[in-house]
């Protein structure tokens, strides 16, 4: 079997705040040939990376943000201090536990061969181990799952919210790191802006682990909070990726459909509230008047999603870790 060093220079990075009783479990739990462990102390009121310090591992770096923010801030520090160290994958671990150190090499092994450049754990593909999650949390899990999809354009993807994510230098290079979102959304803006370089996204099988402790993502305050997000994030997707970078069929579906769809909308309103109110039977020309704009629209739109399914960046040959 090989390993990890055999194969790329690996960087777990574990952004830390208020982990004080668990970040040295964590530590503890990364295998020995795993090359650099970065730990951001996210300007913890427990002194995490502290307790993180004890352990005295040789391999270890600790960083202290002087104010919070948030956790993706805390995950680009370590990024930006995993390339300065010259690695070559870097994967993100939770300080709470809920990460499991023994899938790291499953998680890793989609990007060591070249075909894909980003990994994510995905609690929805073992059934059994489902059911250690609470109902509440899959619940919203699964409506997040479907709106990610279309924000993102990574429709073959489930869990959005999972942390537990490795990515290749060669693409991290390429991301505006200081741009991402700094708090919870951080994944999800993570993978909008994969898309928009065509970077190839693989779920790997990760089943749900839970602690003792409360996730610090509360499942209903995103479900309030990521909606809009993701909308402007597929607004700058789209935007950039069928009229900017290209130009194809979807451009010119979601070009003409948008219009006619809010025409046959707007003008069936305004007919509607005029025929309440004076009393009035439309004839049949207005009613065609009013749907077929909507009918035409809706396939118009429809055909531009699939053409947005197919476009999914796939994975390419075997390339050299230079390529």
């Amino acid at each position: 079997m090989r390993t990890i060093n055999q194969i790329a220079k690996l960087a777990v990075i574990i952004p830390a705040y208020r982990v004080a009783n668990t970040i040295q479990q964590v530590i503890s739990s990364i295998a020995e040939n795993v090359d650099h462990i970065i730990v951001v102390d996210d300007h913890c009121p427990e002194g995490s990376g502290k307790a993180a310090e004890k352990l005295k591992h040789n391999r270890l770096t600790v960083i202290y943000h002087p104010n919070n923010t948030g956790v993706g801030g805390a995950v680009v520090t370590g990024y930006e201090k995993a390339l300065d160290l010259g690695c070559d994958i870097c994967v993100k671990m939770d300080g709470d536990g809920q990460m499991d150190a023994h899938y790291l090499n499953d998680l890793i092994a989609p990007l060591t061969g070249g075909e894909e450049d980003y990994a994510k754990g995905n609690r929805f593909m073992n059934f059994y181990a489902l059911k250690s999650m609470p109902k509440l949390r899959l619940f919203g899990n699964s409506i997040l799952s479907f709106l990610l999809k279309a924000a993102s354009g990574y429709w073959n993807i489930m869990d959005p919210t999972n942390g537990y994510t490795a990515i290749h230098k060669r693409v991290l290079v390429k991301l505006p790191l200081r741009n991402l979102s700094k708090g919870y959304f951080f994944e999800s803006d993570m993978l909008i802006h994969l898309n928009i370089i065509n970077a190839v996204v693989k779920d790997v099988n990760i089943p749900a682990k839970y602690t003792d402790g409360k996730s610090s993502l509360q499942i209903m305050r995103a479900l309030i909070q990521f909606p809009p997000r993701l909308l402007a994030g597929f607004l700058k997707r789209f935007f950039l990726k069928y009229y900017i970078y290209d130009f194809n069929m979807a451009s010119v579906y979601v070009l003409l459909g948008v219009p006619l769809f809010l025409f046959g909308i707007i003008y069936g309103l305004v007919e509607w509230l005029d025929s309440l109110l004076n009393h009035s039977v439309k004839p049949a020309g207005t009613i065609m008047l009013v749907a077929l704009p909507i009918i035409v629209s809706f396939q118009m739109l429809l055909q531009a999603i699939n053409i947005d399914i197919q476009s999914i960046p796939q994975k390419r040959e075997s390339r050299s870790e230079n390529g």
